[in-house]
């Protein structure tokens, strides 16, 4: 037998949302009738921008892709005012979370969480044979004083989304500055910033890794949200340059491929595309919370591209949705029985997703 790590007995599988052709074939529906608001995807899909760019690319694809990312790096540097040394490429975001894992977890290290954070950071964190200290919610949301006093010394990274998935919450201006000042200085702070852009007013906490003011902080973006590249896997993180030098280590040569580069630099350029995204969230959270309000059901104000609403059985809804050609995101994983998760789609993906729920919680009537 394979002597594989004991650390993976007990290991939780991540759940992803469930892909529209998997459940075209389940149910026998065309995949084109089938929508999906479930992983919090662009609705408009890729730049225009990007989407030609990646048409040009693609006769190239024998090549290796630039292992350095030197165009993009150069790009990103100059768009948020930092030096490329400060800047580390990743598979999606999700691969910057390995790599501080990499780097500063094993057993007999804790990383501190808050209840409801993003699934992966525990998963990975269990991987390395890490403890995981979770901090009950406050309003759904981080409860930044609770976790400054659940750091110990054992105690390698703290994680924060702003706004958190899967809550959409997001942390008073001066509650998270000040504890960003206050987290010890032997302690990473991963601040993960994947919906930042769907903010009217973030915080900007670039300058403290510009100025060198933080070495234990490192902001988490990625290309999969407003900029429609979720499927090419693209993500960065912006950390002190030594410490982007640790962890530059520990990637793997050419770990973001040459379309995702393609892709990411153009998107970069097309301002019009993240405007028209942007408007098109606000508007589908307030066509969902006055959907919500009127039918009673209990709902997260969210600052992301998606809402949680309390629906009572949240799978058996669900299911029903599911059947009716709309997949969601039901949040049992996540402690949250009662509730799903919807992306925020297209004014007519959000008409039909209201239909389907509507239908889910008291059947409709035949036409």
């Amino acid at each position: 037998m394979l002597p594989l790590s004991p650390f993976l007995k007990t290991l939780p599988t991540y759940q992803p949302g469930r892909p529209i052709e998997e459940v075209a074939r389940e149910l026998g529906l065309p995949a084109e009738s089938i929508i999906k608001v479930a992983s919090n995807e662009n609705p408009f899909g890729p730049s225009p921008l990007a989407q030609a760019a990646l048409q040009k690319a693609i006769a190239g694809v024998n090549l290796y892709p630039d292992g350095n990312a030197f165009y993009l790096k150069q790009k990103l540097a100059a768009k948020l005012g930092v030096e490329t040394a400060n800047l580390v490429l990743g598979n999606g975001s999700n691969e910057i979370i390995e790599f501080v894992s990499h780097a500063l977890l094993a057993p007999g290290t804790d990383i501190v969480v808050s209840q409801y954070c993003f699934a992966i950071y525990p998963i990975v964190a269990k991987m390395f044979g890490a403890d995981v200290r979770v901090v009950p919610a406050k309003n759904h949301g981080h409860d930044l004083p609770a976790m400054l006093k659940a750091i110990t010394n054992k105690t390698r990274i703290v994680f924060v989304a702003n706004p958190n998935n899967p809550t959409g919450t997001l942390v008073p201006r001066e509650e998270l500055i000040d504890f960003v000042n206050r987290v010890p200085d032997d302690v990473l702070l991963v601040l993960d910033e994947a919906y930042i852009e769907f903010l009217d007013d973030p915080v900007d906490l670039i300058p403290l890794v510009r100025l060198g003011a933080r070495k234990n902080l490192i902001l988490m973006r990625t290309f999969s949200k407003i900029y429609g590249l979720a499927g090419l896997r693209i993500g960065y993180g912006i950390a002190p340059a030594e410490l982007a030098s640790a962890l530059e280590k520990i990637r793997q040569p050419f770990n973001v491929n040459l379309l995702s580069q393609t892709a990411a630099l153009a998107a970069l350029d097309d301002d019009a595309h993240v405007r028209k995204t942007r408007q098109n969230n606000f508007n589908g959270l307030e066509f969902f919370m006055k959907a919500f309000r009127e039918l009673k059901l209990e709902y997260v104000p969210s600052y992301a591209n998606f809402i949680l609403v309390r629906v009572g059985d949240g799978q058996k809804v669900f299911n029903v949705m599911q059947k009716l050609g709309v997949i969601t995101r039901p949040m049992g994983g996540y402690q949250l029985p009662e509730w799903i998760r919807i992306s925020i789609g297209t004014p007519e993906e959000n008409r039909r997703t209201l239909e389907s729920l509507g239908c889910s919680l008291s059947p409709c009537k035949e036409p």
